[in-house]
C-alpha cells in the first residue's frame, strides 16, 4: 500500500483551515516567494521569431505529454457534458473560467477543447511565480501560450495589452476565476472580479467550465485515489445592455458563482455550504 504523502496531507489541512476562515483565494500549496517579471523577460504575444518558434515546439512537446498522461491514466477524462455550448461560440472572442483544483486541470480543459480553437492554441492566465517553475512545466508556463498577471506595473501593461488584443483575434483565454489552486477539492469557491471585467471591458462572453470528479480505482504515486473528470461546459454569459462596467462585473461574476454551484449541487446531490466560522 503507497503511503499518502505528506505535502498532500499538509495542503488537505491547510484547505480545511483556509475554508473554516473563509480564506478562498488563499493559496495552499508551498511555492517558493515570487519575483517579479520584467518586461523584457516576456514576449505574450509571441511576436519574436525566437518566441514563434519555442511555443509551436514546446505546444507539440505539451501535446504528447498529454497524450503520454492520458495513456498512463494518470489523467482520466470520463465525460464531456455540454459541448454544444463551446461549439456555439468556436469562431467568437471568449473568457472561459473553470474551477482551479489540480495541476492537470487545465490540461483537461485543453483535451476537451483542443479540435475547436484555433491552430490548436489555448491561452492561459497564470500567477507570474509559475514562470520561474523548474523543470518541463516551467518550460511549457513560459511558451504554451501563456499570460502571466505581475505585480510590476509595466509588465502588467503589457498583459492587459495582450488580453485585448487576442480577444480582438477572437482567440479563447483560460482564466482560474477562483485563484489559488487547492488541491482536489470539489466545491466552487467565489470567483474574483478579473475575468468578468475583461470581459466587459472587451465586450466578450464568459464560457463557464466546470470540472467535477470521482475516486477511481487507481492509487496514484501520492497514496491518493486518482481523479475520473467530468467536464461541464456551461452556457455562455454576456454582459448586459445598460448596466454599468461595476455592475456586469458583478452580474457576469455572480451568475458564474450560481452555475458552477448549480453543476455542483445537481453532479454530487448535496447543497452548497462551507465550513466557514461566523466573526
Amino acid at each position: 500500500m503507497i503511503e499518502k504523502a505528506q505535502d498532500r496531507l499538509e495542503v488537505l489541512a491547510r484547505i480545511e483551515e483556509y475554508e473554516k476562515k473563509g480564506w478562498f483565494t488563499k493559496d495552499v500549496e508551498n511555492d517558493p516567494p515570487t519575483i517579479p517579471l520584467k518586461p523584457e523577460e516576456v514576449d505574450f504575444l509571441r511576436k519574436k521569431l525566437s518566441s514563434k518558434i519555442k511555443t509551436k515546439i514546446v505546444n507539440h512537446m505539451a501535446r504528447n505529454h498529454i497524450k503520454k498522461l492520458i495513456k498512463n491514466k494518470q489523467l482520466i477524462i470520463k465525460e464531456t457534458i455540454g459541448m454544444e455550448n463551446f461549439l456555439k461560440l468556436e469562431h467568437e472572442a471568449a473568457i472561459i473560467t473553470c474551477n482551479h483544483f489540480n495541476a492537470f486541470d487545465n490540461f483537461a480543459v485543453y483535451k476537451v477543447l483542443e479540435n475547436h480553437i484555433k491552430k490548436n492554441e489555448l491561452y492561459k492566465v497564470t500567477r507570474e511565480g509559475n514562470f520561474r517553475y523548474p523543470g518541463i512545466y516551467g518550460v511549457f508556463f513560459r511558451n504554451c501560450n501563456t499570460l502571466a498577471i505581475s505585480s510590476n506595473l509595466k509588465t502588467m501593461k503589457l498583459f492587459l495589452d495582450a488580453i485585448k488584443e487576442l480577444l480582438k483575434r477572437k482567440e479563447k483565454i483560460l482564466i482560474y476565476s477562483e485563484q489559488g489552486m487547492w488541491w482536489n477539492y470539489r466545491k466552487p469557491r467565489p470567483p474574483v472580479t478579473g475575468a468578468y471585467k475583461f470581459a466587459v471591458a472587451n465586450n466578450v462572453p464568459v464560457i463557464p467550465m466546470f470540472i467535477t470528479m470521482n475516486d477511481s480505482e487507481l492509487i496514484g504515486a501520492d497514496g491518493f485515489p486518482i481523479q475520473e473528470y467530468t467536464v461541464h461546459i456551461l452556457p455562455a454569459i454576456y454582459p448586459k445592455e445598460g448596466l454599468s462596467s461595476k455592475e456586469n462585473t458583478e452580474y457576469m461574476r455572480n451568475k458564474n458563482y450560481e452555475m458552477w454551484k448549480d453543476v455542483y449541487e445537481k453532479t454530487y446531490g448535496i447543497p452548497l455550504t462551507y465550513t466557514t466560522e461566523e466573526n
